[in-house]
């Protein structure tokens, strides 16, 4: 207990002082990270890198070797898609529809890349922690793999890998106003049911990252991007693919996969913006921006 608590006591350090030196680093003055919000105004995309920074480096910290592994792989492989997607942005399609679409003609987005790479990097994650027995309960006790046959463990290998990726790519769609995101992850991670060795220094590492980013994201000065709205996607899908059990897994996949669709059809902010408590805990600290 006492090792879980300084292990996730410096991964929150670690997380918010990675986040606070990228974020003061000559990345922030170079005009080649700086875009026009929804407002038109100027923004700077070095949020995205140094959150990202925050998460692998508090991510180190993780006790649970499998847990560490597949969140190093994923969180690192999804903010530097993220980041290709972000710096380097290839035609002019957008949204999961559009990527897909430009791929079946022939013609490969960025976009397209990221839908590629960070589900195949989400499986390799599910691959680490789906082998074997894992640690979990109040006493680290290992228990046999819940899904016996091969095709239970396959499925349940798919299903994790889906709640990682589908994650990942959520948050990328909320990060469209100021402080959005951030909110999004730190509200889920208080309402998940936590694993000491599993979720408590990851949760902790995103937690600094937030604490480090969140007042010049709510200010407007700074953004995730897809670099950092992937990577805390994918850290927070892998703390949620490993908290839970396999039924809850399958419900968080639908979920995820219910509002990625909506998403092609209703605007999130219209939503957010029209419904009472969610409109005031969005809007929460960011002033008129």
């Amino acid at each position: 207990m006492i090792r879980s608590i300084v292990s996730s006591a410096v991964a929150g350090l670690a997380g918010f002082a990675a986040t606070k030196a990228v974020l003061a680093s000559r990345l922030r003055t170079d005009r080649s990270v700086v875009r026009t919000n929804h407002a038109g105004g100027e923004v700077s995309l070095v949020e995205g890198p140094a959150v990202t920074a925050g998460l692998l480096a508090g991510g180190l910290l993780i006790e649970d070797p499998r847990q560490r592994a597949a969140t190093l792989l994923v969180t690192g492989t999804a903010g530097a898609l993220g980041a290709v997607d972000d710096f380097c942005e290839s035609g002019s399609s957008k949204g999961l529809r559009g990527h897909l679409s430009a791929l079946a003609r022939g013609e490969i987005t960025t976009g397209a890349i990221k839908i590629i790479g960070i589900p195949a990097a989400s499986i390799a994650a599910a691959l680490i922690l789906r082998t074997g027995t894992r640690r979990t309960g109040l006493f680290g006790l290992a228990r046999p793999d819940e899904a016996a046959s091969w095709a239970g463990r396959a499925c349940d290998i798919v299903v994790t890998g889906g709640v990682i990726a589908g994650s990942a790519n959520l948050f990328n769609l909320l990060d469209l106003r100021p402080g959005r995101s951030l909110k999004a992850g730190l509200a889920t991670l208080a309402l998940t049911d936590h694993v000491r060795a599993v979720s408590w220094a990851p949760s902790a590492a995103i937690a600094g990252a937030a604490a480090a980013a969140a007042p010049d994201d709510l200010a407007g000065a700074t953004m995730l991007g897809d670099t950092g709205a992937n990577a805390v996607g994918a850290a927070i899908g892998t703390i949620l693919a490993e908290t839970a059990d396999p039924a809850r897994r399958r419900v968080i996949l639908a979920v995820l996969a219910g509002l990625t669709l909506a998403s092609e059809k209703v605007s999130f902010t219209s939503v957010i913006e029209s419904t009472p408590g969610l409109r005031e805990i969005d809007s929460f600290g960011r002033g008129d921006v």
